[in-house]
């Protein structure tokens, strides 16, 4: 009888001690919600990904801005996704931890940049690092 009544408070108290630990609002909180809100958009941007702050540092999301070269826009080659039909697309980040999947149209690859014939403005805000995990949870979540 001693034995199971150490088993039962070996269980018992780091059980006990977790559940205390978790109060509303706290980083279990978050993740019972989930690490990524996807919502699904009508007009140009079909979808809008939200991250948690957590879940933006485990995919070490990474932005640059849209350049104005004068005779077009450029962004980095790396912020240019292609879809299984072959459009392209790149993900604006008009706020923090918020991502919007855009319709661009690449006119040529120079190097390491994409130069655009049809894009962003200049200044806007692109995802160069952490594209493919945003484009993953729309696909995860997307409409039947």
């Amino acid at each position: 009888m001693k034995h199971r009544s150490r088993w039962l408070l070996a269980i018992l108290i780091p059980a006990c001690l977790w559940l205390a630990s978790c109060k509303p609002g706290t980083e279990a909180a978050a993740e019972e919600a989930g690490p990524a809100k996807v919502e699904h958009l009508k007009g140009a941007e079909p979808t809008r990904v939200t991250l948690t702050e957590e879940a933006a540092k485990r995919l070490d999301i990474q932005t640059a801005e849209v350049r104005d070269l004068g005779a077009g826009k450029a962004i980095p080659y790396a912020a240019v996704l292609y879809d299984t039909d072959g459009n392209t697309w790149t993900y604006l980040s008009p706020e923090p931890l918020v991502f919007v999947r855009h319709r661009i149209t690449v006119d040529r690859i120079d190097g390491e940049l994409a130069l655009l014939s049809d894009g962003p403005a200049a200044g806007t805000l692109v995802v160069t690092v952490g594209a493919e995990e945003l484009y993953g949870s729309e696909l995860e979540f997307e409409e039947e």
